[in-house]
């Protein structure tokens, strides 16, 4: 047994920057929402469809993002979703801030 459960730590951490990612992932390419849990995967921010589909659908009604139907060669259509010029000014002070959080942790780990 972990003493200190680390992995609900991890968890919690990655809760709290999940939103910053996915405005980070669709500022390079519009995406569909399994292409979004991959990518998360692969980056090893583990998120299952039921977190995810409630952000995204946040995001959608503050107009950070957006999304449109596309067919797909394999079965129904697809939502890919795509940032807007809000969701691009949003992630703008999220970099800025994340930059800080970094800033603030190497002055206090390093004292």
């Amino acid at each position: 047994m972990n003493e200190f459960n680390t992995d609900n730590i991890k968890a919690q951490m990655r809760k709290g920057v999940l939103e910053y990612c996915i405005l980070s992932i669709l500022n390079k390419n519009d995406a569909y929402a399994s292409s979004l849990i991959s990518e998360l995967k692969e980056a090893k921010m583990i998120v299952v469809e039921g977190t995810l589909y409630p952000l995204l659908t946040r995001q959608k009604n503050q107009e950070l993002l957006t999304y449109r139907w596309e067919e797909s060669p394999q079965g129904p259509p697809r939502k890919y979703y795509a940032i807007t010029d809000k969701g691009r000014a949003l992630l703008e002070e999220m970099d800025t801030a994340w930059q800080d959080v970094v800033e603030t942790l190497a002055l206090i780990r390093n004292k």
